[in-house]
C-alpha cells in the first residue's frame, strides 16, 4: 500500500504556487483603454446626417466630375451645376413648388387611407382566425401586384383626377402594412399575451397595450415601405394622369421637362423626388424610431 501510494503521489505533476503581486502605487495600475476622450474629428463623425452628408456629396462630386471631365453632352446627362440651379429656378421662379405641394397633398390623402384600412384588415385577423387566413391570402395575391397596374382599371372607374390616383395610393400601402403588422403580431412571445390577458385586456385594448409596442419595429418597417411604395406610385401615375389630362403635380413636371428636351429639369424634378425622400426617411421616419423603438431597448 504503501509503495503504490508513493508512485501515485510520484505521477502527480507538482503544483506551482504562484506569489501574489500587489501594486502598492495605484497611480501606477494601467486599466487599458477603457475610456478615452474623443477627438474633435472622431465626435464629428459619429453624428448620423454627417457621414450620411459625405457619402452624397461623394455622389455629387463623383457626377460633376464625370460630366465635367469626359464633355457630356448636357442634353444626355447635365453637369450638377446646372441641374441645381435648374431646381433652384423652379421653386423660387416657377411653379415647382406648388406641383410638390399637389404631390405631397394627394399623397397623404393615399396613404393615411391606407393606413387606415390596413389597421382594420389587423383589427379583424386579431379577432378570428377567418381574418388572419383572409390576410395572409390577400397580401399572396394582391402584393406583388404593381400598383401601376391599376391606373388603367382606376382611370375607368373614378375618371381622371385625384381619386383614381388615391385609389393605386391605397394599393401601394395596404398590403404592406398589413402584412409586416400581421407578421409582427404573429412574433409576440407568449409571455406578452399571457401578460396581457392577466391583466383583463381584451380586443381593442388588447392590441394597443401588448401587440402594438412589443410589435413596433416590424409595424415601422411597414409604414416606411408602403410610404416608399406610394411616393414611387404617386410619381409614376402622375406621368401617365399628366400625358393623359394636361394636370398633374410633380410627376407632371417631370413629363413637361422631357418632353421640352429640358434635362436639367428633368433631374431638377428627380432632385425633388429625392429630397423629398431623404426628409421623410432621416427626419420624420428616423425621428419616430429614435423616440420608441431606439429609447425602448428594441433595437440596437
Amino acid at each position: 500500500m504503501s509503495t503504490s501510494s508513493t508512485r501515485k503521489k510520484d505521477s502527480l505533476p507538482e503544483l506551482v504556487i504562484r506569489p501574489e503581486f500587489e501594486l502598492s502605487d495605484i497611480e501606477q495600475a494601467q486599466t487599458g483603454d477603457v475610456a478615452r476622450k474623443l477627438s474633435l474629428v472622431e465626435r464629428i463623425w459619429n453624428i448620423n446626417g454627417v457621414r450620411k452628408a459625405v457619402i452624397l456629396l461623394t455622389l455629387v462630386a463623383a457626377w460633376q466630375a464625370y460630366t465635367v471631365g469626359l464633355d457630356v453632352e448636357p442634353l444626355m446627362l447635365p453637369r450638377f451645376t446646372i441641374s441645381f440651379v435648374a431646381l433652384y429656378e423652379a421653386l423660387f421662379h416657377g411653379d415647382l413648388i406648388y406641383k410638390i405641394w399637389f404631390s405631397v397633398k394627394v399623397l397623404l390623402i393615399g396613404y393615411g387611407a391606407g393606413l387606415a384600412l390596413s389597421a382594420v384588415l389587423i383589427l379583424w385577423a386579431t379577432a378570428n382566425r377567418f381574418g388572419s387566413d383572409f390576410i395572409s391570402m390577400a397580401t399572396a395575391m394582391f402584393n406583388p401586384l404593381p400598383a401601376i397596374a391599376l391606373l388603367p382599371l382606376a382611370m375607368l372607374w373614378f375618371g381622371l383626377g385625384t381619386a383614381s390616383l388615391v385609389f393605386v395610393l391605397i394599393h401601394s400601402v395596404l398590403w404592406a402594412v398589413a402584412l409586416s403588422t400581421h407578421n409582427g403580431f404573429e412574433n409576440v412571445s407568449q409571455t406578452l399575451r399571457m401578460i396581457g390577458r392577466n391583466y383583463g385586456l381584451h380586443g381593442i385594448r388588447y392590441v394597443a397595450k401588448i401587440l402594438v409596442p412589443a410589435a413596433l419595429p416590424s409595424i415601422l418597417a411597414g409604414m416606411k415601405i408602403g410610404w416608399a411604395f406610394a411616393w414611387r406610385t404617386l410619381i409614376g401615375a402622375e406621368l401617365v394622369f399628366g400625358a393623359s389630362s394636361g394636370s398633374g403635380g410633380l410627376g407632371w413636371f417631370i413629363f413637361e421637362s422631357s418632353q421640352n428636351l429640358e434635362t436639367e429639369g428633368v433631374f431638377a424634378g428627380l432632385f425633388a423626388v429625392i429630397l423629398i425622400g431623404i426628409v421623410v426617411e432621416n427626419v420624420v421616419f428616423r425621428n419616430v424610431e429614435l423616440k420608441t423603438v431606439n429609447r425602448w431597448g428594441m433595437q440596437s
